[in-house]
C-alpha cells in the first residue's frame, strides 16, 4: 500500500467515525425530546399495591416489548424507563395486572384501568409473522391511554388473557 492510499483510507475511516458519531447524538437528542413530550401525557404511574389476592393466570415468562400511545403501535413511551425493552414476567390478579420487568421497575396495570387486551402482529418496531404480542391497552392516573406489549416466551399461554374480560 502507497502512502497516498493509506493517508485516503484513514482520512475515510476517521470521517466514517465523526459521522455516526453525529448519528449517535442525533438519536440521543431525539429520544430525549421525545421523554420531555410526553412528560405530562404520562405523568405518574400507579403505585404497586401493598397485597394482592392469587393469581387469576399465572406468570408468564416473556419480553416487555414496550409501550406505546394508543392507537398508534409506532408512538413509543420513552418516559422513566418504559422505553427499554427487556425480560419480564406477566401475573394476572384479581385486582390487576403485575409485569415484573428485569433491570427496570415492575409496572402495576390496575384491573378498573384495563380497557383491552389484544394479540397484535407488531408493536414498538417489534414485528412477527404471527399474532404474538399480548397487547393491553389501559388508562393512566393522568387519563392518557397507553398500549402495553408483551411477547410470551409461550404463545400457546395466551388463550387464558385474552379470554380474560377487561
Amino acid at each position: 500500500m502507497n502512502t497516498g492510499t493509506l493517508v485516503t483510507s484513514l482520512v475515510m475511516a476517521a470521517l466514517l467515525v465523526v459521522v455516526i458519531g453525529l448519528l449517535i447524538r442525533a438519536m440521543m437528542r431525539g429520544w430525549r425530546r421525545r421523554a420531555e413530550r410526553q412528560v405530562e401525557l404520562i405523568g405518574k404511574l400507579p403505585p404497586l399495591p401493598d397485597t394482592v389476592g392469587q393469581p387469576v393466570i399465572p406468570g408468564m415468562k416473556g419480553v416487555y416489548v414496550g409501550s406505546t400511545l394508543a392507537p398508534s403501535w409506532h408512538d413509543r413511551v420513552v418516559v422513566g424507563d418504559l422505553g427499554y425493552r427487556t425480560k419480564a414476567v406477566l401475573t394476572r390478579y384479581p385486582e390487576g395486572i403485575m409485569l415484573q420487568r428485569s433491570g427496570a421497575g415492575p409496572i402495576w396495570i390496575p384491573a378498573e384501568a384495563v380497557t383491552a387486551i389484544r394479540a397484535e402482529r407488531g408493536m414498538v418496531g417489534k414485528a412477527l409473522t404471527h399474532e404474538g404480542i399480548l397487547a393491553i391497552r389501559w388508562r393512566l392516573p393522568s387519563g392518557t391511554e397507553i398500549d402495553t406489549g408483551f411477547r410470551g416466551d409461550d404463545r400457546t399461554k395466551y388463550d387464558p388473557w385474552l379470554e380474560e374480560k377487561a
